[in-house]
């Protein structure tokens, strides 16, 4: 599919007219940076010598920054502890997004993940979480929530880490919120979860996720061609995402039965940390600004490519992303 850079230009123009809703994970991202010049005596590890920490949001919170970095309105969805990980993640947040819809469970403690880096490479990750489902009573305050602004929205991302937040009865309300008003309704998935996912707008998949949720090993393009149908006829969706890595993107319609190949922007990758976050925050936000499944997601794959280009979970901002698309479409 050929696309003009002025189309491009309308679509992401429209960017600031949208209002996104983010629900589900939240993390908070530790990153340790430092240098590593000897071993371990005690071990054979690196000795990590510290030179400085930073915090940035993860999980559904990257996704909502994602969205915000490009100008568009953004509201993030979710449980956090009553501890200091969720004070530091609400602090990061509260300038671009709005986070009245975070709410608070004295039982749980805010996921945070601790990334040790050193000369660039990262070295090590530690999680510390609680991983449960959440009760129906926060269920329910998150459906309400929704409901109260659903006039202001035009598209809804669900982003499930398996934390516990995204549960069948929250995707069921969702849903059933979406079809009256009419919103988008797209799923990053877990993979042990997509049995929850049914009646969505989109779902965006890893080539790995793909390939757990219909038991098609992905080796060539009549695999992936069998393992994409399969997944929409599952979801009874109306599109299918599979994001690839280094291969791209295969984006799969119900309608017309359509089958779309991306190949990758990326020009290096540094870090892949957080790209999925961002393919489903830029493609839900073209849908949102008018743009066709394959357009929204060419767009998606341009400001995946600028992500992966940089070390630690990072955002593309629309800058970003309209210079990469320029200097492709003068090739």
């Amino acid at each position: 599919m050929s696309i003009g850079y002025q189309r491009f230009l309308e679509i992401i123009t429209n960017f600031k007219k949208s209002k996104v809703f983010v629900i589900g994970d939240l993390i908070l991202d530790q990153f340790v940076w430092g240098d590593v010049s000897r071993i371990s005596p005690e071990a054979p590890v690196p000795v990590v010598h510290v030179d400085r920490e930073s915090f940035m949001p993860g999980g559904a919170a990257n996704v909502a920054t994602n969205v915000s970095a490009l100008k568009a309105k953004a509201a993030i969805i979710g449980v956090i502890g009553r501890d200091n990980w969720g004070k530091i993640l609400k602090s990061k947040l509260r300038r671009n997004v709005d986070i009245t819809g975070i709410f608070t469970d004295t039982k749980r403690k805010t996921s945070l993940k601790t990334r040790i880096v050193a000369r660039h490479q990262q070295v090590v990750r530690v999680d510390k979480e609680v991983i449960c489902q959440i009760s129906n009573v926060l269920s329910g305050k998150i459906i309400r929530h929704i409901k109260r602004n659903a006039k202001k929205i035009k598209a809804i991302i669900i982003e499930d880490y398996g934390k516990g937040v995204v549960n069948p009865y929250l995707i069921r309300e969702i849903v059933k919120i979406a079809k009256e008003r009419k919103i988008i309704v797209n799923v990053d998935p877990k993979e042990e979860h997509f049995s929850y996912y049914r009646g969505l707008t989109c779902i965006t998949p890893n080539q790995h996720e793909a390939e757990k949720a219909t038991g098609i090993k992905i080796i060539d393009n009549r695999s992936l061609l069998t393992a994409g149908r399969k997944l929409l006829k599952m979801i009874k969706a109306e599109a299918v995402l599979i994001t690839r890595g280094e291969q791209g993107m295969c984006l799969f319609r119900k309608k017309g039965n359509k089958i779309t190949h991306i190949p990758t922007k990326a020009q290096e990758v540094f870090d892949v940390s957080g790209a999925g976050d961002t393919v489903i925050g830029v493609f839900t936000l073209a849908l949102a600004s008018g743009a066709s499944f394959e357009e929204a997601a060419h767009i998606s794959n341009y400001a995946a490519g600028v992500v992966v280009g940089k070390v630690g979970v990072g955002c593309c901002s629309q800058k970003e992303l309209l210079d990469g698309i320029r200097q492709d479409n003068k090739k």
